[in-house]
């Protein structure tokens, strides 16, 4: 049934209100709805803002409940819309409730009344049943209790109610800037009419802005002969090395694929040979892929012994943290054959017609040496044991989980499971990595997933470029992107192809076009051999033989990209309009080998102008054509441009060529300063 005022379209609102929309610790909330009545009274709303009510912070510590504050109402916006609009801004993690109040407003009507007529030149006998309902609102204020401003209440009365003064002066205290804003702040409120509550799940800062970077730790000091065989496997102590490095290039999240015990049942070789007849067939010494869980060492809550041991994997969390770096753990719910589970539980496969468990497949290809769990089999039994593992990993320090293959779950699972575990922790954040349909891939977001990897990797073009990132700001509410230029699975063909500057270009797209955005070890020395013509699959894979590095030497000999990745995190640290998603603008360029878009918060009126070549070779001319109002400027402003790459100076208007040859210079990212 509708309200005594109307009031519809509430937002953000997820899916009609059946999942929360997400915000972080101290972000901006743009609350809106439409609010409306018969006749012309007046309307207005207000916003009800909760903070959760149970244990918000690690350690399970609870905050204090807040006092009442003040009306927080609502701002009309555009004339005709019926829209009106609030900020704002969560102070603590968990589940926050928004309630919209929508209500008669006698007094805006009233003060609409009086100024209308006495602008029509109406006399005070004309007018004296406007004064005197003018009066009695006054006078229900004036007797609420601890009214500090009474006095000028009743002198505001007094005015309204005597004859021999003009009009002008009888509605003017009333209507004084000294007391029209108390009036307003604690109005009277009639016909109240309350929204559904909507609900929005507040996430640490983390969730929405960060630098990632993914390295195999078992790689980290490895040796390996002239066929790509081991001699000696990386251990945490050698990854706990590499940790300052990661530091220095400016990352926040420092991401290990699988550190699990690996399968010796159907073993992949090197790059994924298992059959006979490979390129290269499996050797005893192959170290396998980290994705095939599980062996006679141990399951998902046991490390590789060739790593360590969990004292040691704490010892590298700890070194990590002093260094300003999280660990975030790869969770991959699969299982090599030999896995724990599978002796101990083989109701939770599928068994095949012939009495074997079936493995995982995508046809054509074949993961032998991988059980997919089926969900369907002992549910309970599994979510148990499932939310048992997760909780053993942040017993051991690690709140940031990276899901592969979520979208080979059920969606109600990970409904349930980030529930569970956000009871207790909210400070966890999962990132799905689901490179699938859309709609999975925003399903997976709206039950509770932080972040998700998308389809960045293969956004090359000026059009496709702009279109997804507009698509990514209207699911906002909801889905959070994290741009990988590359992963251990995925070499697009742009890089394979593109050279130095094609990475460095990729680089710059990733890091100033999405808050959250991560780079895979071996892309700062500028890897691009792929394993066959028309595959995006790495030659000699790191995901089934290690992968020793010399990052020192490359970078000695200038043939690395750490000095811009690490420039790229200093000016995202330096700069808040690159650490949310809104305020992202795509501006007009005449030249399709060349994307400009802004980036702007609007609180500190930050802004980051940014022209890309999306070409790697040749030289491109275009001209400019900004939206001036998005970078909170007027038209025809001229203002300062400072390229926070090199330095430079320039003095840009609305119309201006730009130039980029990027064997020299792939893009300028610009800080703007009005005159």
């Amino acid at each position: 049934m509708a309200g005594r005022i109307g009031l519809i379209d509430v937002s953000p609102s997820v899916s009609g209100g059946r999942y929360p929309a997400k915000a972080v610790v101290g972000g901006l909330i743009e609350v809106g709805a439409t609010v409306f009545r018969e006749g012309h009274d007046a309307v207005a709303a207000n916003v009800v803002w909760k903070p959760p009510a149970g244990p918000v912070e690690p350690g399970r510590r609870r905050l204090p409940p807040r006092e009442p504050g003040p009306l927080q109402r609502m701002k009309p916006g555009i004339p005709g819309t019926d829209r009106w609009h609030a900020q704002v801004t969560p102070d603590r993690m968990g589940l926050w409730s928004v309630v919209i109040e929508a209500w008669s407003d006698p007094l805006g009507t009233w003060r609409h009344a009086v100024e209308a007529k006495a602008a029509a030149g109406q006399s005070g006998h004309e007018m004296g049943n406007d004064l005197e309902t003018g009066a009695m609102l006054l006078e229900r204020i004036g007797r609420r209790p601890r009214q500090r401003y009474a006095l000028t209440i009743k002198a505001a009365v007094t005015a309204l109610r005597n004859p021999s003064l003009p009009v002008a002066e009888r509605i003017g205290p009333a209507l004084a800037p000294e007391l029209w804003p108390v009036l307003v702040a604690d109005p009277i409120r009639e016909l109240i009419t309350r929204s559904p509550a909507v609900q929005i799940w507040v996430d640490r800062p983390l969730a929405e802005y960060g630098s990632w970077y993914e390295f195999f730790p078992r790689s980290s000091g490895a040796l390996i002969d002239e066929d790509g065989l081991p001699l000696r496997h990386g251990t945490f102590a050698d990854a706990t090395a590499e940790l300052p490095r990661v530091a220095r290039m400016g990352f926040d999240v420092v991401y290990l694929p699988p550190i699990h015990p690996i399968g010796e049942v159907n073993r992949k070789g090197r790059n994924s040979t298992l059959e006979p007849g490979g390129s290269i067939n499996p050797d005893p010494r192959d170290v396998g892929s980290p994705w095939a869980i599980g062996s006679a060492a141990g399951g998902h809550d046991a490390v590789h012994p060739e790593l360590g041991t969990i004292d040691d994997f704490d010892v590298f969390v700890g070194a990590a943290r002093d260094l300003g770096l999280e660990v975030a753990l790869d969770f991959a719910l699969q299982c090599a054959p030999d896995h724990p589970w599978v002796s101990a539980h083989p109701e939770w496969f599928t068994t095949r017609p012939d009495g074997s468990i079936a493995y995982a497949e995508n046809p054509p290809k074949k993961y032998q040496d991988i059980y997919p769990v089926n969900f369907d089999n002992d549910p309970a039994g599994i979510y148990a044991e499932v939310l048992r593992v997760v909780r053993f990993w942040i017993s051991h320090g690690v709140t940031v989980f990276r899901v592969d293959n979520p979208h080979t779950k059920p969606i109600n699972f990970w409904e349930w499971l980030i529930a569970q575990v956000h009871a207790d922790h909210p400070e966890v954040i999962f990132l799905a990595e689901a490179f699938t349909k859309p709609a999975m891939m925003h399903e997976l977001g709206r039950v509770g997933f932080s972040q998700s990897y998308t389809y960045f990797t293969w956004r090359t073009a000026k059009g496709d470029l702009t279109d997804y990132g507009v698509e990514l700001v209207n699911s906002a509410d909801h889905m959070r992107p994290n741009f990988f230029p590359t992963t251990p699975d995925i070499l697009h063909a742009s890089l394979q192809f593109g050279g130095e500057a094609m990475f460095a270009i990729r680089a710059v797209l990733a890091a100033t076009l999405s808050p959250s955005w991560g780079v895979y070890s071996g892309y700062e020395l500028f890897e691009h051999e792929a394993v066959r013509p028309g595959s995006e699959e790495f030659a000699q894979s790191e995901k089934y033989q290690l992968r020793p590095r010399d990052y020192q030497a490359a970078l000695d000999e200038g043939r690395s990209l750490e000095p811009l990745i690490q420039r790229l995190n200093e000016i995202r640290r330096e700069h808040v309009a690159l650490q949310h998603l809104h305020g992202l603008w795509f501006h007009g360029i005449s030249n399709d080998s060349l994307l400009c878009y802004s980036r702007r918060d609007e609180r500190t009126d930050d802004v980051i102008l940014v022209v890309v070549c999306l070409q790697s070779t040749g030289f491109h001319w275009g001209e400019t054509d900004l939206y001036m109002p998005a970078l909170g400027l007027p038209w025809g402003a001229t203002f300062q441009a400072v390229d926070q790459l090199s330095g430079e100076v320039y003095q840009w208007t609305g119309k201006n060529m730009v130039g980029l040859e990027p064997s020299r210079r792939v893009s300028h990212i610009l800080t703007v300063r009005q005159y």
